[in-house]
């Protein structure tokens, strides 16, 4: 809501002339509302929105994650122990840390998920951004689609400063197979495009929602239900480039903030799981003063047939290669 502006009255002077505004004053458009920026382009919530963090010193309880999601779509639960930590069922997964499953925000839930891939499976993935050549959008050999400054916002508002992979499902088994998992045996049609995102030095992603907007690109799949994306390289505590929420909290009354740590996921929910979506979940990728990489995939309500790289489907290789990877 514009606040109103002061009247003033005029006076009679063959020199008159409206006065400047104040120096430190806001910024008007022509017609003397506030000009509309980054910070202020989205509305805020409604005094009476919930907003539920973590109270201080909280250790995660898997039964306080269950009933926080009880109107997303479901996790398999079955796999973490009361405090968050995966259950090891067989000795191949033993050779790996176990996963541990934190509440970062009570409601809206936001989740992280402490060594979700290896670094082994970070370098894997890293390794798709050089699959293709120096120009600019292209298809590239290896199965990817280079976009630079790919701005798939619902709302165009948004800037965008980045590079960004489009790979075929093929390619990425491991994410494919712990998204299978974790989603207790989800419908990989369900998956958009999985995406290799790179920020280098002063790159970012400002305010943005990642619900679809009213329109046709809901007939593909409906909306985006889940947000999961995993940070694959370190970036130094006060570099920069974590991903904040504006309207959420954490413990100590802070923004709620999470720093991109090699190997960890990070989970939300643009939506609820009747498509609905949820306006709590504005977020941004701070500005990075070291480069950032992530892997990240969109879910949505039902099956989602991919447009890019040109043919990427979920092919007998592509199943081959996550039942491989499932762990």
């Amino acid at each position: 809501r514009h606040p109103s502006m002061a009247s003033a009255k005029s006076t009679t002077s063959s020199s008159s002339s409206a006065a400047p505004p104040p120096a430190d004053g806001p910024k008007l458009d022509r017609f003397g509302l506030p000009v509309q920026t980054e910070e202020n382009v989205f509305p805020p919530l409604p005094p009476s929105t919930e907003l539920i963090p973590i109270a201080e010193g909280y250790e995660t309880k898997t039964s306080d994650i269950v009933e926080a999601m009880s109107k997303h779509i479901g996790l398999d639960f079955g796999l973490f122990d009361e405090e968050g930590a995966e259950i090891m069922t067989d000795t191949a997964s033993m050779e790996r840390k176990p996963m541990k499953l934190r509440l970062e925000h009570v409601s809206p839930p936001v989740l992280t998920i402490d060594d979700f891939f290896t670094p082994e499976e970070c370098d894997e993935y890293m390794s798709l951004s050089e699959t293709d050549g120096d120009g600019g959008d292209e298809q590239g050999d290896g199965g990817t689609l280079r976009v630079r400054s790919a701005t798939f916002s619902s709302l165009a508002a948004s800037t965008r400063t980045s590079t960004t992979w489009f790979c075929r499902y093929s390619l990425v088994p491991s994410l494919l197979a712990r998204v299978k998992k974790l989603f207790n045996g989800l419908d990989l049609r369900r998956c958009e495009e999985p995406q290799l995102v790179r920020y280098n030095n002063g790159e970012r992603f400002s305010w943005h929602y990642d619900e679809l907007p009213p329109g046709p690109l809901l007939e593909n799949g409906g909306q985006r239900v889940a947000t999961l994306l995993v940070y694959l390289n370190d970036v130094p505590a006060g570099s920069g480039g974590e991903t904040i929420f504006r309207d959420l909290k954490n413990a100590r009354g802070e923004l709620l903030s999470v720093r991109p740590q090699r190997g960890k996921a990070l989970l939300f929910f643009p939506s609820f799981r009747d498509g609905n979506p949820d306006e709590r979940t504005l977020h941004k990728g701070e500005i990075a003063n070291a480069q950032k990489m992530i892997g990240q995939v969109w879910i949505h309500e039902g099956p989602y047939k991919a447009a890019v790289p040109e043919g990427n489907v979920h092919d007998e290789e592509m199943r081959k290669g996550v039942k491989e990877k499932e762990r």
